[in-house]
């Protein structure tokens, strides 16, 4: 059976075709459809994409075997007849209103892509390393999600580009071996999120934000550069504050579903973070200072955005939380004993559930009140 918003489409083209509606507002109207269907996900999708992302992982386990029974060409006839099938199968299926079947079979798709570089590459000692089969890899599967405009795929690009940084950071498992950053990574997902406008994929925007927050993480940890944890805590408040003082305009651009402000929040506590750890020696000057600037920031981000967003609300109690063990441990573990440690913890435990329940109390009303105001 097609989905409700299949079966909207389908009146929308009926009544344009018999003179109902225009042309405009046939295209409004299915535009706004395919948005709300967008933004809600469905049980089915998640099983069929959870699906897709297993059936794909056991392609690249049997590619990671050898197949050293089949013959070389046989190997790479069925890669790439699974990459054809995903991909037109999946377009076919799609267009007959099953979506979530459709995009879970471009997956597979993508993943049979990946594991066909590496198979080929495997079996016919083509020059390259790892590092450019997940290059390729990303591209061919940002390519596929722009040509599909398929968000599921677009997601996936952003994915493999983080899996590429940390095969170059991590390599061999040890940490930051490699000689060069792959700052890179940068202009690839500045080039993912310009394409998830153009897929649809807010998903995909969410995905990037926070993967540049990593990547300046990892800048930081790999070079010290604390200046670079000062300024993504400083970029993060500003963001913080567009989003939370001009939600409207803010979310016109970025198009995150007004939830700048999170991502702002996790961004700043991320940087305040690193200069807390940079500044754990000095226990009653800089690191007092950095604390200071912290927990402002979390009131701040409660008190101006706190109502309108639950997830915002819990992530500041987690670093409102975490501020609290990072002040402990910097300041009184030296004066405490094991049996004040379990007291100290015990009473911020319960200190942070006053504060949580009664900002709870606060807020409930006034988003009861926002709710039923016209």
């Amino acid at each position: 059976m097609a989905s409700y918003s299949t079966r909207v489409r389908q009146d929308i083209a009926r009544w344009a075709e018999n003179g109902l509606i225009d042309a405009a507002t046939a295209d409004v109207l299915a535009r706004d459809v395919e948005a709300n269907d967008r933004r809600s996900l469905s049980f089915g999708f998640i099983l069929a994409m959870m699906a897709a992302l297993l059936f794909g992982a056991a392609i690249l386990i049997f590619v990671a075997a050898n197949w050293e029974a089949i013959p070389r060409l046989a190997r790479v006839v069925a890669l790439f007849a699974v990459i054809l099938a995903g991909y037109v199968g999946g377009a076919v299926i799609k267009t007959r209103g099953h979506p979530a079947i459709g995009e879970a079979l471009w997956i597979v798709a993508a993943a049979a892509f990946g594991g066909a570089i590496a198979l080929v590459g495997q079996m016919y000692h083509l020059a390259g390393d790892e590092s450019s089969a997940m290059l390729t890899w990303c591209a061919g599967t940002a390519l596929a999600a722009a040509i599909l405009r398929s968000s599921p795929l677009t997601v996936a690009a952003v994915g493999i580009a983080v899996g590429w940084l940390f095969l170059i950071l991590f390599h061999g498992f040890n940490l930051f071996e490699s000689t060069e950053f792959p700052h890179f990574f940068v202009a690839i997902v500045a080039a993912l999120f310009l394409l998830s406008y153009w897929t649809r994929s807010q998903p995909t925007r969410h995905l990037v934000l926070l993967s540049l927050i990593l990547y300046t993480a990892l800048v930081v940890a790999d070079h010290n550069l604390i200046g670079i944890a000062l300024a993504l805590a400083a970029v993060s408040a500003v963001c913080f504050a567009a989003g939370a003082l001009a939600p409207g305009p803010v979310d016109r651009v970025v198009q995150i579903g007004g939830r700048l402000p999170l991502h702002g929040l996790i961004g700043f506590l991320t940087g305040m973070l690193m200069l807390q750890f940079d500044a754990a020696d000095d226990a009653g000057g800089n690191f007092a200072i950095v604390s200071a600037v912290a927990l402002a920031g979390i009131a701040a981000a409660v008190v101006l955005a706190g109502r309108e967003s639950r997830g915002l609300r819990w992530i500041a109690y987690l670093g409102f939380a975490f501020e609290l063990l990072m002040i402990y441990v910097v300041t009184m573990q030296s004066m405490l004993g094991t049996a004040g440690f379990f007291l100290a913890a015990a009473v911020i435990l319960g200190l942070l559930a006053f504060i949580i329940i009664r900002i709870e109390k606060r807020m409930k009303p006034a988003m009861i009140e926002g709710a039923v105001t016209p």
